[in-house]
């Protein structure tokens, strides 16, 4: 029995070395989040894990898929490095561009269906769960109309992420 109860200890203790050590806590009592910052080989995988996030919550729901477009993605990384620039999450371009207008500039044919923004220091996952917390921006992501969708980011030096996903139809018409 003496050595069971050594063994058990044993084990326990091993299973307790691997348990994860809790970070900081803030003034709320809860873990202080930690800064996502972007290595250079997440970089190419950021935009397909988005892709296949969007397009299962979209199947989920009946919706068409997704295909990534290079003009929208275009479109997305300009306006996600002007955000930082003027410091702000907002639709509207440091020059008054609109979304319209830059997807205009970047070639894209069709018509622009939405844009969602973020101002973050989170992943591109937990960015589209908040994403789907509002109205707005979920209609954005759910909306049937489109087809193609443009995602980027743009990473300061101090950690903090600029997101931009632009969704899209294509067509003819322009937008």
């Amino acid at each position: 029995m003496t050595r069971f109860l050594s063994l058990a200890s044993a084990a326990a203790l091993t299973l307790a070395a691997c348990a994860p050590t809790p970070g900081a806590i803030g003034p709320d009592g809860q873990p202080i989040q930690r800064a996502y910052n972007i290595s250079n080989s997440e970089d190419s995988r950021i935009s397909y894990r988005m892709l296949d996030s969007v397009n299962a919550l979209r199947s989920n729901q009946g919706v068409p898929t997704l295909q990534l477009n290079s003009q929208l993605r275009a479109a997305a990384a300009t306006h996600a490095r002007d955000m930082s620039v003027q410091n702000r999450p907002w639709h509207f371009g440091s020059d008054g561009s609109s979304p319209v207008d830059r997807v205009r500039r970047a070639g894209y044919s069709g018509e622009l269906v939405g844009e969602a923004i973020s101002e973050t220091f989170e992943t591109e996952l937990e960015t589209l769960a908040a994403w789907m917390d509002d109205p707005a921006t979920r209609d954005v992501i759910l909306n049937p109309e489109a087809r193609e969708m443009g995602f980027a980011w743009f990473q300061e030096s101090g950690g903090k992420i600029w997101w931009t996903l632009v969704t899209g139809t294509p067509g003819g018409t322009g937008v």
